[in-house]
Order: C-alpha cells, then sequence, then structure tokens
C-alpha cells in the first residue's frame, strides 16, 4: 500500500471504493454458511446461493487495491481481515464475532480501521444501494467526503426547514447551462442534519431521465 502511494501525485484525489459483490456458488450443497442471498446489482434481480462480499476498496483512479472485505452471512462468525501496511508486516485485523447485520452497519468501522492504518484518502464513492442518510453521516464524521447516487425514496431533504422529496428538490434547484450533462443542482440538508450537494444529470442510457 505504501509502496503505491508513494507512486501517486500527491495532488491526485485519493478515493475509497465501496462494493458489495455476489459470490455465487449455486453448485454447492455442503458449504458451511452456504445462504441463499439477493442479487442487487444484476440485471435480473436475482436470488442465488453463495455469500455477498462486501469489499472497501482503495484508488488513485488508475489502481484498485482491496482493503478490507468481511463476508455477509446469517449466521455469528469470527473473520479476520488482512491489510498490509508495510513491506515487512501483515496487520491482521481481528473481527470479533460479527452477527449478521445489513452491510451497511459494518462499513463506517471499516473505514475507520483503513485510516487508522494510514490509508489516505478524501472521497468515498458508492452507489445507490449504500447513499442512505445514517451512513453518510456516519461517514461524514470521520472526516471524509460522500459521493454517490441518490435512488428515488422516501427519503426527505430539508428546504428552508421543510421536508421535501426528490422530485420535489428537483423542481426548487437552479438549472446548470454551462457543464454538459448536469441538468441542475442544490444545496441542501438530510433529515439527519448533514448537509449535502444533490446534482441532477442525465441518464446517458435513457435520455428521457
Amino acid at each position: 500500500m505504501q509502496k503505491v502511494t508513494r507512486l501517486t501525485d500527491k495532488d491526485r484525489p485519493k478515493v475509497l471504493i465501496i462494493d458489495d459483490s455476489a459470490y455465487d456458488r449455486n453448485r454447492s450443497k455442503k458449504v458451511e454458511l452456504l445462504a441463499r442471498c439477493f442479487d442487487h446489482a444484476s440485471l435480473k434481480m436475482r436470488f442465488y446461493k453463495g455469500f455477498r462480499m462486501l469489499t472497501l476498496g482503495w484508488s488513485d483512479g488508475h489502481t484498485f487495491l482491496p482493503i478490507d472485505f468481511p463476508c455477509s452471512v446469517r449466521k455469528s462468525l469470527k473473520l479476520i481481515a488482512f491489510l498490509k501496511i508495510s513491506k515487512n508486516a501483515l496487520a491482521a485485523i481481528n473481527v470479533e464475532r460479527i452477527r449478521f447485520s445489513q452491510p451497511l452497519n459494518r462499513l463506517p468501522d471499516m473505514i475507520r480501521r483503513a485510516l487508522a492504518n494510514e490509508v489516505e484518502a478524501s472521497y468515498v464513492l458508492m452507489d445507490s444501494w449504500f447513499t442512505l442518510p445514517p451512513l453518510v453521516k456516519a461517514i461524514v464524521k470521520q472526516g471524509l467526503d460522500v459521493i454517490g447516487m441518490v435512488k428515488k425514496t422516501k427519503q426527505r431533504y430539508l428546504v428552508n426547514g421543510k421536508p421535501v422529496s426528490l422530485k420535489q428538490l428537483y423542481q426548487l434547484a437552479q438549472p446548470v447551462e454551462s457543464k454538459k450533462g448536469i441538468l441542475r443542482s442544490i444545496d441542501t440538508v438530510m433529515k439527519n442534519g448533514t448537509p449535502v450537494k444533490i446534482v441532477f444529470i442525465q441518464n446517458r442510457n435513457k435520455r428521457s431521465e
């Protein structure tokens, strides 16, 4: 990790990336802690037999390094996550008996461990599956900014003290004409008090959205 950091320009942004990958074991029958999982990233939105591999990675735009990866299971489990911190040392992070829970509950601790082991990053990148108010607030408290997509959910934002939906927020946002692909943007606050900037962009795959 330190070798890669030395090769990276100091002015180049360094980020942590959150990803939730499917570890498919559909043909297995006698694998410890095998579970039926839902693949939210698949276009088929399918169920599969296997595990969910929650991964925290580091990137400078050219290199990607996975640095923490607990596996989501349905029973209590003692996991060991390994993080290489120097040439001659391998730190074993003992995650004591992680109980089955939503991956969102584990991410703040994963990021905290990375920062404690001198992993440099200014941003955390994630998709819409993870961009929820409790997680965003927990990451911001650790001194990192969050960049992620947002789903159309029942989530509300505060504008002049009034809660509004994402659709209503779009109507209140100011149009942006100078930047290609960006339609509107607005500074607002999540209901949990976390300040955010919402940027509305054109869907490249579906021009009507």
